[in-house]
């Protein structure tokens, strides 16, 4: 059970209403999580308003940043995001295989490009102070400035709402797959 309450009306401003509606109804499905955080109007516009200004205006192809979320969901355990995000990667043509051992260093089904954005998530996520320029130059390889800071708010944003979920023991909503014996998102 979530530790905060879940906002049944929720006492959003007017203007954020919509913003509700996409994540809490929409293709998202993210109910719980929206109703705990609609107890804070700042907490939901932002982080809210930024997934979404970045899916609208965002330069990088679905693939790749359901590949950072997955990635960096499942190297912080964040059971919610997986759960929500594994079936999108699937989706978007990955196998369950590789979406499942999306953390091994050798994982299978992802090119270069894929390995490298799963790579870099986890640098982000995991020691952002200690990135090598050599990796900075193959994203530069791949990527213009635009998409290599889109990656890395991506990864933050992401690490954001994992401790949010976590913290806050924000349960997923019901049809959410959880594999309890995958590796990646026991406890």
């Amino acid at each position: 059970m979530a530790r905060i309450s879940s906002v049944r009306d929720p006492a959003l401003p007017a203007e954020l209403r919509p913003l509700f509606a996409a994540f809490a109804e929409g293709d998202g499905g993210f109910e719980n999580q929206a109703r705990v955080l609609a107890h804070s109007p700042a907490v939901f516009r932002h982080a809210y308003g930024m997934v979404l200004a970045l899916r609208e205006a965002g330069t990088l192809p679905r693939r790749l940043i359901e590949i950072v979320v997955v990635a960096t969901s499942a190297a912080n355990r964040c059971k919610y995001c997986v759960g929500h995000h594994a079936p999108v990667l699937e989706a978007e043509g990955l196998a369950r295989e590789t979406v499942e051992r999306i953390l091994e260093r050798d994982v299978p089904g992802l090119d270069p490009v894929e390995r490298l954005v799963r790579d870099y998530a986890l640098l982000v996520n995991e020691r952002p102070w200690g990135i090598a320029d050599k990796v900075f130059d193959e994203l530069r390889r791949h990527f213009n400035e635009r998409q290599i800071v889109e990656l890395t708010a991506r990864v933050g944003l992401c690490a954001l709402f994992n401790r949010l979920n976590d913290a806050l023991q924000i349960e997923p909503e019901p049809g959410i797959i959880i594999d309890r014996d995958s590796p990646h998102q026991g406890r």
